[in-house]
This record gives structure tokens, C-alpha cells and sequence, in this order.
């Protein structure tokens, strides 16, 4: 956090300093002063462009040094050591020619490998995943991958250029590596939210790479579950009289939305149900700590500031690609064992889909796993929990 508010303050001078610039500038050609002001005024220019060149130099020196030094932490036991065979790394791989960025961390190397589908599209829950599920990493060696257009990614691919395709080639050639860094024959595969998405699409077309697969928040009908959301958010806002979030609403009218302001008029509905969710008192340990998920080591500065980005922008390219997803009719025949782990107050994504969807799918074991103090995430809500229902479910022949 010294780092951001060092960052902000160089900023504000940067801004400072070009605001003198162009007061300067324009002075300078206008005025109609003597010759020995206009000098000085000169000398004054200069200093100033020094300084603005100086601030420059500075700022690119530490978002640099930011971006080089980020790391992820060690694994370290109860005695304070790094245990001998454990792993706990921060690399950039080349996906398909895209060049993207994972943390692979476990206290055991050879154990079997788990990736996390973070959710967005444009979503980064590095940091996260690695505050609320550090448990995992003492059976697993737990995956993260940053998909382009998010957090450390972001560049990976023009935002425009990216496709619904592009996540399921690039999955697909990121588990292939971990297969053949790991030796591997199959790893285990976890989606929240959008990446629940992303991972049916990975086992749809590629089953014999996965043990199983654990979806949470999970999608099934994109634009289904906007009407859903947007018409939810309308009745709590009317029940509660919130005439301003009512008039944002009726503004922007029923989704699925198209163009640039996707995010935006999305946000409003789905920002409200999560403050709603926040405050239901059947819901445990409510929301992201953001301020600590977004000061995690593993991003750097710039990093940092893709981490809004990636919500915003590719969020916005992105989500209107899925609202002729329906799970119910494209995605009914898997061949591997699927569990979703549902939160029961979950009014992000719509839990009535998802039974609908148990019931029309056919796999070698389906089962809904329910968190009854969960809303979107009960990987946050319920954390202890929900570990306890991976490790049963993925270690313990539940499937048999």
C-alpha cells in the first residue's frame, strides 16, 4: 500500500507539473511583456520541464521495479520452513503465442494438480484464491491463471481480438502444460462464476484431460440470468423504495445489452444485488477483501491498475459474446464427473438454472453440493467448508 500511495502522489505531481507547462506555454506566446519577464518566465519553463521529465522517469522506474520484483509468497508449515519438496512460483507462458501469466503453488510438487477458472471474463482472483483457499495447497499443486485481457495477462491479446475461443484454446494449452510439467496423465478443474462457464466448455471438448470438474456460482443461460438479475434488482429496489436505483434501471431497460456500455449498465443491477447479498445476515464472511486481493505481491503497479481494466473493458468486449450460451441445450452430455457448489442466496447466478440444468445433462456422477450461508461465493462465505467438500469430492472416490 506504500507503494500505491507513492505511486498516486508522483501522479498528482506529474499532473502538477504539466498543468504549469501549458499555463506557461500559452503564457508565454500571449503575453505581451518586456524582455527580461519573458526570460524568466523561460527560465521557469525549463525547471519545470525538468522536473515533469524527472517525475517521468521516476514513475516508469517504479512501476518497473514493480513489475519485476512481484512475486508470490513461499510456501512456509507451522515451524516458520519451506517444505523441502514444495512449490510457490510466479511465471509468464507463451499460450498459443499469447504470453500470460500463472502462480503455481502447493506444499508437495508430485501432488495431483487443481486449476481455478477465476471469474470475470476480465476477472484476476490471484491473490484471492491464495488468501482463501490456502488450505488446498497442502493436498494440490493449486493453479492460477491470469486469461488475457485480465490483471497480469492484460496484454496478452488486443481486447477486441478476444473470443469465447481464445479462453477455451488457451485453457486447453495451459493444461497441457501442466500436464507435462507435472506428469500428469489428468488434472482436476475448478470454474467460479464466468470460469464455471469456462470450464464446462474445457471438459465439453477435451474430457480426457480432467479428473472432475467443480464449478461454484455457476452459469448456465447468460441471458436468462441477466433478466433474472435485472428483474430481482428491480423488485428488492421497489420493496425498498430506492427510487434511484429504480430510475437507473428503468433507464437502461431490460438486458442483454449490447456496445460500449455493457459494463456499466450491468453494473448497476449487479453491484446492487451483491450490497444485497452483503447484507443478508444468513450469509457468512460476505464479498472480496478487494484492497487486500488488489495489494496481493503478485501484482505489480501496472498489474494493479489492469486488475480495473479487466473488469471494466474486457468484461464489456467479452460478456455480450455468451448470451446464446445455454447450458441446458448446448452443453448437456460430459464425460466426466461434475459437481456444482452452490451458494442457497445466490441472486447473482440464479441456482433454479442450475437444477434445471442437473436434470437435463448427463455425466458419469452429477451432484449439487448446497452452502447454506453462501451467496456467489462460497469459496469466501463458507471457506472452511467448501474445502472440506473439495477434498471429499476430488480425494475420496466420492464419484465411485
Amino acid at each position: 500500500m506504500i507503494r500505491i500511495s507513492l505511486f498516486l502522489i508522483l501522479i498528482l505531481l506529474f499532473l502538477v507539473a504539466l498543468v504549469k507547462i501549458l499555463f506557461l506555454a500559452t503564457y508565454c506566446v500571449i503575453a505581451h511583456i518586456k524582455k527580461k519577464a519573458i526570460t524568466k518566465q523561460l527560465t521557469n519553463l525549463k525547471k519545470t520541464t525538468i522536473f515533469f521529465i524527472m517525475a517521468i522517469i521516476l514513475n516508469l522506474g517504479l512501476v518497473t521495479y514493480s513489475q519485476l520484483t512481484a512475486s508470490t509468497p513461499p510456501i512456509i508449515d507451522e515451524n516458520g520452513r519451506t517444505p523441502e519438496n514444495s512449490i510457490a512460483e510466479l511465471i509468464e507462458l507463451e499460450l498459443n503465442g499469447r504470453r500470460q501469466w500463472v502462480s503455481l503453488r502447493g506444499w508437495d510438487k508430485n501432488a495431483p494438480v487443481l486449476l481455478f477458472l477465476a471469474g470475470g471474463p476480465g476477472g484476476t482472483q490471484m491473490g484471492a484464491v491464495r488468501h482463501e483457499l490456502a488450505e488446498l495447497e497442502k493436498h494440490f499443486v493449486v493453479v492460477n491463471w491470469d486469461q488475457p485481457g485480465s490483471g497480469k495477462s492484460y496484454y496478452a491479446e488486443k481486447i477486441k481480438n478476444i473470443t469465447i475461443e481464445t479462453y477455451i484454446q488457451d485453457g486447453h494449452a495451459l493444461t497441457e502444460y501442466l500436464k507435462e510439467c507435472f506428469s500428469k496423465e489428468k488434472i482436476y478443474l475448478m470454474g467460479e462464476s464466468w470460469g464455471s462457464a469456462l470450464g464446462i466448455f474445457l471438459v465439453d471438448k477435451y474430457p480426457e484431460s480432467y479428473h472432475t470438474f467443480i464449478g461454484t456460482g455457476q452459469m448456465v443461460d447468460f441471458a436468462e440470468t441477466e433478466r433474472m438479475d435485472y428483474a430481482k434488482a428491480l423488485e428488492i429496489a421497489r420493496s425498498k423504495n430506492d427510487t434511484g436505483i429504480i430510475k437507473r434501471l428503468m433507464a437502461n431497460g431490460m438486458p442483454p445489452y449490447y456496445g460500449k456500455d455493457v459494463t456499466w449498465k450491468s453494473a448497476v443491477y449487479l453491484n446492487y444485488l451483491s450490497a444485497y447479498m452483503a447484507g443478508n445476515p444468513d450469509i457468512h464472511n460476505p464479498g472480496y477483501n478487494t484492497f487486500r486481493d488488489i495489494g496481493s505481491s503478485e501484482y505489480g503497479l501496472l498489474d494493479k491498475i489492469n486488475f480495473v481494466r479487466g473488469i471494466v473493458n474486457t468484461f464489456n468486449h467479452v460478456y455480450q459474446q455468451l448470451y446464446d450460451i445455454n447450458m441446458r441445450t448446448d452443453f448437456t452430455d460430459l464425460d466426466v464427473p461434475v459437481y456444482f457448489f452452490l451458494g442457497r442466496y445466490d441472486v447473482n447466478a440464479p441456482t433454479v438454472l442450475v437444477e434445471e440444468y442437473v436434470q437435463a445433462l448427463n455425466a458419469p456422477y452429477k451432484e449439487i453440493v448446497w452452502f447454506e450461508h453462501s451467496g456467489h461465493n462460497p469459496w469466501i462465505n463458507e471457506r472452511d467448508m467448501y474445502i472440506e467438500e473439495v477434498l471429499s469430492c476430488l480425494l475420496e472416490n466420492k464419484t465411485q
